[in-house]
């Protein structure tokens, strides 16, 4: 796992800024390199290493999801916010996390073991490695190569540069795009859903206007650019 994660927070709540801080510092390996109570501030510190952006939704002037797409070199993005409603709003943009205030102990914990996995599999991704035959790939991991049967993969996950392969089995990370992946031909069979998913058009079992369930119970979000991509999933009439 990275040894340090240089973070930067941005809310204009002081209160809620201080709580976080004090969350942060039960991690030694987080580093807080700066903190601001609005987005104004923040902006010429983007032009200095960070690893993760702690940011509010709603901000006075800018948004946060508006200086999210300005700090798009930033790996991670965790929203802690009062507005629930804007969750959808930022699984557009490349966030890892979306955080309801009051900030709690555990949900914070969660995501920062969200956060560390994701920086542990960032670390060990290497490059897609070789096409085996139309219906499998071949993926190399920290020195393992696995083989793995394009039927056997649930959905895509984004995370960026990166794209984490989801199997009933394993979790696979390999270093290309998700929009890089469809355009192979043997992910035909996949249809994107949203900017972060794409998922086998047979594993499909039901969908409503905000998300699909796949087999295993597994619900994704459907991102509002891509809901024409399902239009194959409705009914005729």
């Amino acid at each position: 796992m990275i040894s340090s994660i240089r973070c930067m927070i941005i809310d204009d709540d002081e209160l809620d800024r201080l709580v976080l801080h004090h969350h942060i510092k039960q991690y030694e390996n987080i580093e807080i390199v700066a903190s601001f109570d609005s987005i104004e501030k923040a902006i010429p510190y983007l032009s200095i290493p960070i690893d993760l952006l702690f940011i509010e939704t709603k901000i006075k002037g800018m948004s946060g999801l508006e200086f999210r797409k300005l700090a798009h070199k930033i790996p991670a993005c965790i929203f802690i916010s009062s507005y629930p409603e804007f969750a959808i709003d930022t699984f557009e943009l490349d966030t890892l996390d979306f955080i309801t205030k009051p900030l709690k102990t555990d949900r914070f914990n969660y995501s920062m073991q969200k956060l560390f996995d994701y920086f542990e599999m960032k670390e060990k991704c290497e490059c897609f490695d070789t096409l085996l035959g139309e219906n499998s790939i071949k993926i190399k991991e920290g020195g393992n190569i696995y083989q793995v049967k394009i039927t056997d993969i649930l959905y895509l996950e984004a995370l960026k540069d990166y794209t984490r392969i989801i199997t009933s089995d394993k979790k696979h990370c390999i270093l290309d795009s998700l929009g890089n992946l469809l355009h192979k031909n043997y992910f035909d069979s996949f249809v994107r859903i949203h900017r972060s998913y794409a998922v086998p058009r047979h594993l499909i079992r039901s969908k409503n206007t905000h998300e699909v369930e796949l087999v295993h119970q597994i619900k994704l979000p459907i991102g509002r650019m891509y809901k024409e991509n399902l239009d194959f999933f409705t009914p005729n009439h």
